[in-house]
């Protein structure tokens, strides 16, 4: 197993995770010391031990990219919906330089 330097985010590869998850599975060894002697904290190691073994053919997809079309999709429409209700509440705040004194625009 290879000791990872610091890397960035982007450096932690599939085949890192799954391979740090099958020495923490197999090893026998504290996840303490193995999230020491791999240079990331223990909760992430936990973290990528809980995803692999819920869905293994799918774990780590990697970069953000959504498992189904439908997810991104529904994302992209949540992310509308709340940039919307956004500018509503700004269009329905009560503006002080206005000539009216309503609450509506």
């Amino acid at each position: 197993m290879e000791v990872r330097e610091k890397q960035q985010r982007s450096g932690l590869t599939r085949d890192f995770k799954v391979e740090s998850v099958a020495y923490l599975l197999n090893s026998g060894k504290p996840a303490t010391e193995i999230a020491r002697d791999l240079g990331i904290r223990v909760e992430l190691l936990y973290r990528w031990k809980q995803e692999y073994l819920n869905n293994k053919q799918d774990s780590f997809p990697g970069a953000g990219h959504m498992k189904d079309p439908e997810e991104e999709r529904l994302r992209n429409l949540e992310r509308e919906l709340q940039d919307v209700k956004m500018e509503r509440d700004i269009l329905k705040k009560r503006w002080p330089f206005s000539q009216r004194h309503r609450d509506e625009v």
